[in-house]
């Protein structure tokens, strides 16, 4: 296969960049920006022309969409653009997947759910209902790919982090070990996702794909309040007094769902998947981290 990475220097796609090494399929890794030691190939996804002349002149069978945009606040002022990336682009991947009869994997959120209330785990075929700009873009994206006929994984996944860029872990980490104090919420409930599980899963599906909605986070529920005491315990940060708060104590453009943990039955009957549990993953990210 010729496969073609885009947001190939984010979290996920750096992610992507390793697992790659492990198989003999062509990887092509794109992005809007270059990063200093990686090989980039510089592709404005919204560029239809562009993106069809890659495809074609590189014979791109598969294509996995990793870019987005994930400002989640940020989107509520910034639609336009956060459109344009998160529903106006993966059409364009599809419709050229669809023109040269390739597969589209393709990167969603556990933010197309939220605004009903619920507390059992998020099932694909449960519909979708996000709160703000950020999930109701990248719902519009998944929409936007049913509707192009192409042969299309939608993976939806929630709490990534990595080694790479800005995440949660990382943020944590640092401030675990520079506050003697800090207050998380603890009324937001979900599942912790490391990227690197995540890559190794799609290049995994792609030995066999099928079309379809998946869902894809690390095992267990957590809250993001257990998230900080994990990272901090693994880490030896002890002496910062974490508390758990509720989530009106940080104000905020976007309500956030309380509840996205998502099911994840289908992916691993489908694809033999193992998935690792939250915690495992963890601990493996930050013997990396440190």
């Amino acid at each position: 296969m010729t496969i073609l990475v885009t947001g190939a220097n984010g979290q996920l796609g750096r992610e992507m960049r390793l697992v790659s090494q492990t198989t003999t399929d062509k990887y092509i890794f794109t992005d809007v920006v270059e990063a200093e030691g990686l090989e980039t190939r510089l592709l404005d996804m919204t560029d239809k022309e562009a993106v069809l002349q890659i495809v074609k002149d590189e014979g791109v069978d598969t294509i996995v969409n990793c870019a987005a945009y994930t400002n989640v606040d940020k989107a509520e002022t910034d639609e336009q653009l956060c459109r344009r990336l998160n529903a106006y682009a993966p059409q364009i991947l599809a419709e050229a997947m669809k023109e040269v009869g390739g597969l589209l994997v393709h990167i969603s959120t556990d933010y197309v759910f939220g605004g009903d209330p619920y507390n059992t785990p998020c099932r694909e075929d449960q519909k979708g209902t996000p709160t703000g700009v950020y999930g109701q873009t990248k719902l519009e994206g998944e929409q936007a790919i049913l509707a192009s006929g192409c042969n299309y994984i939608i993976l939806r996944t929630a709490w990534l982090y990595s080694e790479y860029g800005k995440n949660f872990v990382k943020t944590m980490l640092n401030l675990t070990s520079t506050k003697p104090q800090l207050k998380v919420v603890f009324d937001q409930v979900g599942t912790p996702t490391y990227a690197l599980d995540l890559a190794e899963a799609i290049v995994h599906i792609l030995k066999a794909p099928q079309s379809g909605i998946y869902h894809y986070s690390n095992e267990g529920v957590t809250s993001w309040y257990d998230f900080t005491k994990a990272i901090a315990q693994l880490a030896g940060n002890t002496k910062c007094d974490i508390q758990p708060c509720h989530s009106d104590e940080f104000p905020s453009p976007v309500h956030r769902p309380s509840y996205s943990v998502l099911d994840k039955t289908k992916i691993k009957d489908t694809f033999g998947l193992s998935i690792p549990y939250w915690v495992d993953s963890l601990s493996r990210c930050l013997r990396n981290l440190l």
